[in-house]
């Protein structure tokens, strides 16, 4: 075999000692386009920015049902471990109220009705979970 250097316009691969320009994934022939790469800094760029507010709104959308889902625990666990001598009935609003002792207690009696320390006003729901229902409270002036 020869040792001389092919032309670089010639495909040929010098391990298998064979001209391979019709396996290649690209053009090799001298008229051929030139490859070039396509800059994608701004593209990169564009949908990193939209991506980050998307990304964004959906923490903030998660974060905001997080601090409802807790202020419900928290009025779930309040109502729970106050005092009632009753089984409340699923569907019926009741008070929740605070004694001098700051003890909270489960009542039927509207706020208006009474001069007990309204704290808030809620419903049994079929799951057993208590719904915060806002009521206008009128007190005597």
């Amino acid at each position: 075999m020869s040792t001389k250097k092919k032309p670089d316009n010639v495909v040929f691969d010098e391990i298998t000692q064979r001209y391979d320009a019709s396996l290649k994934p690209y053009a090799s022939d001298v008229g051929a386009p030139a490859i070039t790469t396509t800059d994608t800094v701004a593209w990169k760029n564009r949908n990193i920015h939209a991506v980050n507010k998307q990304i964004n709104a959906k923490y903030l959308e998660l974060k905001q049902e997080y601090d409802a889902l807790i202020e419900r625990f928290e009025y779930n666990n309040l109502v729970y471990s106050a005092k009632f001598n009753f089984e409340p009935v699923v569907g019926n609003t009741y008070h929740l109220y605070r004694n001098k002792k700051q003890e909270a207690f489960l009542s039927v009696i509207a706020p208006q009705e009474c001069n007990f320390d309204y704290v808030g006003t809620f419903k049994l729901n079929a799951d057993k979970l208590w719904d915060r229902i806002e009521i206008q409270v009128q007190t005597a002036e």
